[in-house]
């Protein structure tokens, strides 16, 4: 046996089930009637994990953002891995912006989620930051579930996901 048991702590979003989120908001906006006539883009570019985002008017650019939000939702990505940015102006009244999706944990982030482990306190538990993740060890696997069960309850800005469990 294993004489010290593992996981890791990461974020991120299935690209695929985002293609699919912007693909079904692309649809709903060409049959809508208050989109109708007017200019709406949806640009899902997979290469840079960034949705670029185009409307006439603040109220259609609010109302896209809303569509895609709720596709996002439907399909099971958080939405908390998401980053919009402010619209920025365009010519015609074409509001821009962006949303970019968090694939990995930052500094700041895994330094909030090595803390919170420091003060639960937990027996035996050592967190380490290991690039764009945290790594959780201990001899038992209880205090494991109980450190991820305490991590799921907290809020650090992104979904956090376990994996790589030893």
């Amino acid at each position: 046996m294993a004489s010290n048991y593992s996981f890791d702590v990461t974020t991120g979003c299935d690209l695929q089930e985002v293609d699919n989120a912007v693909n079904q908001s692309q649809k709903e906006v060409t049959q809508r009637f208050d989109f109708k006539g007017s200019h709406v883009l949806i640009d899902f570019q997979r290469g840079e994990n960034l949705i670029k985002l185009e409307a006439e008017g603040e109220m259609r650019h609010t109302a896209l953002i809303d569509v895609l939000r709720g596709k996002l939702i439907k399909r099971g990505v958080s939405v908390k891995n998401l980053e919009f940015t402010d619209p920025k102006p365009g010519s015609h009244e074409i509001l821009r912006s962006d949303v970019k999706l968090k694939m990995a944990l930052d500094a700041e982030t895994a330094k909030k989620v090595t803390a919170a482990i420091k003060e639960a306190k937990l027996k035996k538990i050592t967190a380490s930051i290991q690039g764009e993740q945290v790594r959780v060890t201990s001899p038992d696997k209880d205090a494991l579930q109980e450190c991820i069960a305490m991590l799921r309850k907290g809020d650090y800005g992104v979904e956090l996901q376990f994996g790589n469990f030893r």
